[in-house]
């Protein structure tokens, strides 16, 4: 049992103090467990974030969920999980209760996190860019990507764009060299039970929907369904869950996009992953159970993706055809962040000169300055506060 407390302390710790999205979150779950702790050595670490990287969901979380499995078994992923994800799910209940409670949706500081998000994306984009798409192949399919996914705005288009990106990567970097071979770790998980993990993940992304028509409504089952299947259907992390779920709430009804904008800024407020922004969608939908609903079905996914698969990436690593296919995915995935930068943030939030100038100094607090990302918000949020003044 204390390997299994430790991993929930440890997990927690890093919940209530990782600002700065997924790359940073990789970066201190490195100084934490590999440098501090030494839970596992530096090429191992690599392997983990590397499968990570290949498979759907959010990558911080799914790096912490196998560092909680390799270290305290099933029940160690599920504590890190939970430690990691918990502090930013509570706090962002709290700020819908908040929106819902006093209709603070047109306040001048949620004005200005709605634009901390536009330079926090734009960030984001010029930074993958450059490593995922930074020759003429690549960024001709993330120019692609990104033309496709405005002009054809369904979540089905994006499936379509990763899957021609990965075929399109097979095909032109199905070559390269694999990586060397990494240190032996110890996976408490057999091949069958991850089978049984990859299986019950495609049963349920095939059958929640048909079980969602046959029983039809709006409840909490149809809730689970959509989070389930956006959190199944996305490469690249939180920033591209983001047009996938604006998607699903928004024409459906439950709530405006205005509403789901504050929420998306309101989340680069808060530490841990980007993909807790389903517990504010969920309480705005309906409640804390929604919060709850939402946030344990985005995440799944990723706990049964990562649990499934580590017995057997020590073989998929080494394969050269799937690294050309990840190569085409992730240039892909640069367009379609690139999309979600015009619309829904830029085009929702940008409205007026004052809007672009602010916008532009938090994007250079963020890149130029290197400041941290908590303060950029801070300034976001008294930036918006002024601006209603202007």
């Amino acid at each position: 049992m204390k390997p299994l407390l430790e991993v929930l302390v440890v997990s927690f710790k890093l919940g209530c103090t990782s600002f700065g999205g997924p790359t940073a979150h990789l970066g201190y779950f490195h100084n934490e467990y590999v440098k501090r702790r030494r839970w596992m050595d530096e090429r191992s670490y690599a392997d983990l974030v590397a499968l990570a990287q290949f498979l759907p969901g959010p990558a911080s979380s799914q790096v912490g969920i196998g560092i909680g499995i390799l270290r305290a078994g099933w029940l160690g992923g599920v504590a890190a999980w939970i430690g990691f994800t918990m502090p930013s799910v509570i706090l962002l209940i709290l700020f819908a209760l908040l929106m819902q409670g006093f209709e603070i949706g047109n306040s001048g500081w949620i004005h200005g996190l709605k634009i901390v998000a536009v330079a926090i994306v734009a960030q984001a984009v010029l930074s993958m860019g450059q490593k995922l798409a930074p020759d003429r192949n690549r960024a001709t399919l993330a120019i692609f990507a990104a033309t496709i996914t405005l002009l054809w705005q369904s979540a089905i288009s994006q499936i379509l764009i990763l899957l021609a990106a990965g075929g399109i990567g097979y095909l032109l970097y199905r070559q390269a060299q694999g990586t060397e071979a990494s240190a032996t770790v110890s996976v408490p998980i057999s091949r069958r039970a991850g089978m049984l993990c990859l299986g019950l993940f495609l049963g349920m992304l095939i059958g929640l929907p048909i079980v969602r028509q046959l029983v039809g409504g709006e409840g909490l089952l149809s809730l689970f369904e959509s989070f389930y299947r956006s959190g199944s259907l996305v490469f690249g992390g939180g920033h591209v869950v983001l047009p996938l779920l604006e998607r699903e709430v928004v024409p459906t009804g439950w709530m405006s996009k205005s509403d789901f904008l504050a929420g998306y800024g309101a989340t680069q407020a808060v530490p841990g992953p980007l993909f807790t922004i389903a517990a504010y969608l969920g309480a705005m939908i309906s409640g804390v159970k929604g919060a709850l609903v939402a946030t344990v079905a985005i995440f799944l996914p990723a706990f049964l993706l990562m649990a499934g698969a580590l017995p057997f990436w020590s073989i998929l690593r080494h394969n050269a055809k799937v690294q050309g296919a990840l190569v085409g995915i992730n240039a892909a995935v640069v367009g379609i962040l690139l999309a979600a930068l015009y619309n829904p943030l830029w085009i929702t939030a940008v409205q007026e000169p004052q809007d672009f100038v602010l916008a532009l100094l938090l994007f250079g607090m963020l890149v130029y300055w290197k400041l941290p990302p908590w303060l950029v918000v801070l300034a976001g949020l008294a930036g918006g506060w002024l601006l209603g003044y202007i």
